[in-house]
């Protein structure tokens, strides 16, 4: 289990940790990696990696390379975990990747995918096949499990998230390799797709950062925190703060956005100096 984490975000990793360590099961058998650029993270249960700075792409590559792992269950940061998770899911969801040599599993629910149902089920879950075609976003950065090389030979280097995903989907609608999905983590609240029987454990993610900064579903963790223990209790308030005033993860005020026209004024004048 990987966590691609960024410097600049380092704001959110007692989040992330807080609200992990509430609800995942450690005994699920991975091995775990919290990664960064060059800070130090101390996450209970994970080993703290690093990339070295660079771009996105870039990064993720240099982290893939540098563990032995045939598969990557892939996290980032702002992702926060809201609910339980099944171990015995998890357990048989590795095992159905090794047995059929699957290259990515979706593992989030989004109106983004268009699925075709299959005979085979983990946990009252549908293990559906995309339609690739109808699809968008083939290439995403939510909760997936994947092939760490074919993971890999998506990275283009110098490319930063957005363009990862937007033309990674164009790469992977070209190649149209099989992709799987479960409806396991409801994203942000989202509603199943598939055609399940009785799942068993659904657990749920909130991701509560945009634009660098905390959007309003970092509240329910606010209040949760707001309850605990005195660590806790302070930084939920660094967490309202931050809500409250639209800092940036690193503390900054929000950025304001400059006219493009004023923007090729001042350095045309300032090249005129």
């Amino acid at each position: 289990l990987l966590v691609h984490a960024c410097d600049r975000y380092e704001f959110l990793y007692k989040g992330f940790d807080y609200a992990f360590s509430k609800n995942w099961d450690f005994d699920i058998p991975c091995n775990y990696y919290f990664a960064t650029e060059v800070k130090d993270a101390n996450i209970k249960g994970f080993r703290n990696i690093k990339s070295g700075k660079g771009e996105w792409a870039d990064r993720l590559a240099t982290l893939l390379r540098s563990i032995e792992e045939e598969y990557v269950l892939y996290f980032q940061e702002d992702m926060w975990l809201s609910k339980p998770v099944n171990s015995d899911l998890f357990r048989e969801l590795f095992d159905f990747a090794h047995k059929n040599n699957t290259m990515q599993i979706k593992l989030h629910s989004s109106e983004v995918y268009t699925t075709k149902q299959t005979d085979h089920f983990i946990e009252g879950f549908n293990i559906s096949e995309l339609d690739n075609k109808a699809s968008h976003f083939l290439m995403s950065h939510q909760i997936t499990l994947w092939n760490k090389d074919f993971l890999l030979a998506q990275l283009y280097k110098k490319e930063h998230p957005w363009r990862n995903e937007r033309k990674g989907t164009k790469r992977l609608k070209k190649l149209n390799p099989l992709i799987h999905h479960i409806d396991y983590f409801a994203e942000n609240q989202a509603a199943e797709i598939n055609s399940n029987q009785n799942p068993i454990k659904r657990s749920e993610y909130y991701a509560v950062s945009f634009n660098s900064m905390l959007n309003f579903n970092a509240v329910r963790f606010i209040d949760e925190l707001k309850s605990g223990s005195l660590p806790e209790k302070e930084y939920a308030a660094e967490l309202q703060n931050h809500y409250d005033n639209n800092l940036t993860h690193d503390g900054n005020p929000k950025p304001k956005k400059v006219d493009l026209f004023k923007k090729f004024k001042t350095w045309f004048l300032d090249t005129k100096k």
